[in-house]
């Protein structure tokens, strides 16, 4: 008889495991992530609801993310706080948007003059980057993932051209994160406007010149409509969106849809890379044709050495003040001679020699 009740209390014992397995296993989540774009806002929300779509069919159902845009919760700007509090589960946005309340979040999107896409994506998966990110982030009640890269971005578009230093002055212009703070030091007045705001903000004066992203999304706001000089890029070589994470929500998660997580945001990171090149090359081969009033420029080159010395002298200045923006500076800086030289030796020769070639 002890033998029989010791054997039925081992069966109903596994039996009871194993219900209570199948019943988490079938527990269904729901999370809400706020974008800072507005509705069927190209590439950017292409990529939230790819992102979304993969979370729902990779788990079968049982996670689920419904995204409120911009138009929904008033906020472009407001992610981070709204992520943080808890009032929604994630984020997707731009790290350098708040750099007002944590400097160090800026250094996470894109550094003027800094590495290319494929040099970040390696920094932050393999350099020492995630954790830098994490770190920051993990003050906050959060953590961040990259969520999309744009490549490099254009210069901006201005009313006038830029011959000389001395047009920078007083300029008004809409620019974000650690660019804006570079122009600021050649004479710039910049400005961080939500992007549902840029065209009118350009159109009725309100600034002289903006920066946005590049073709395929500069051309749909309708810029060309008011200013005809499109300049070249050097502020936002990388420029890398972000998926936020309130810290409670991650943690309640089972690890099947936390690993789930992951391989859908970095999925949807690298599909925004491919997305970006190839709607900017499709935006780019008709330019000429339908807009010809635009002139496409470069910055003299005095301009460039002015902004390059400007932006060392902030980087000194920031590393020198703050501990943490220090280490992520160096480990930036670090990383990118590293991967730079040999960039230099693969890309950058490669492009250099069929430029030589008909």
């Amino acid at each position: 008889m002890k033998i029989r009740s010791v054997l039925s209390a081992a069966v109903l014992a596994v039996a009871a495991t194993f219900t209570s397995a199948q019943a988490f296993a079938q527990d269904t989540f729901t999370l809400k992530m706020a974008e800072t774009w507005g509705p069927n806002f190209p590439i950017f929300g292409d990529t939230t609801k790819n992102f979304a779509k993969s979370v729902e069919t990779m788990s079968n159902g049982r996670l689920k993310i419904r995204i409120d845009s911009a138009n929904k919760h008033k906020a472009p700007l407001g992610v981070f706080d709204m992520v943080k509090a808890g009032q929604y589960d994630m984020g997707h946005s731009a790290s350098y948007y708040w750099k007002g309340k944590v400097p160090e979040t800026l250094f996470f999107t894109s550094m003027p003059f800094g590495m290319n896409a494929m040099e970040q994506y390696a920094w932050f998966y393999h350099g020492g980057g995630m954790e830098l990110m994490q770190e920051v982030y993990g003050a906050h009640n959060m953590l961040s993932f990259p969520g999309g890269n744009t490549g490099v971005q254009m210069g901006g578009w201005f009313r006038e051209e830029i011959k000389s230093l001395d047009d920078l002055k007083g300029l008004k212009m809409r620019i974000p994160g650690f660019a804006g703070e570079v122009f600021a030091e050649v004479g710039v007045n910049p400005t961080n406007i939500a992007p549902g705001e840029l065209y009118t903000a350009l159109e009725r004066n309100t600034i002289d010149a903006v920066e946005w992203v590049g073709p395929a999304l500069d051309l749909r706001l309708g810029f060309q409509q008011i200013a005809d000089y499109y300049y070249t890029g050097w502020h936002e070589p990388a420029t890398e969106l972000q998926f936020l994470i309130n810290k409670k929500v991650w943690e309640k998660l089972p690890a099947d849809l936390k690993e789930i997580l992951r391989v859908a945001m970095r999925t949807a990171s690298y599909d925004m890379l491919v997305l970006s090149q190839h709607a900017n090359a499709e935006a780019w081969a008709n330019i000429k044709k339908d807009y010809p009033n635009v002139q496409i420029k470069q910055f003299p080159q005095d301009i460039f050495q002015a902004m390059y010395d400007a932006n060392k002298k902030l980087l000194k200045e920031a590393s020198a003040s703050n501990e943490q923006a220090a280490r992520i500076v160096k480990s930036q800086q670090d990383y990118l001679a590293q991967s730079r030289a040999y960039t230099d030796i693969s890309e950058r020769a490669y492009l250099n020699t069929m430029g030589t070639v008909e």
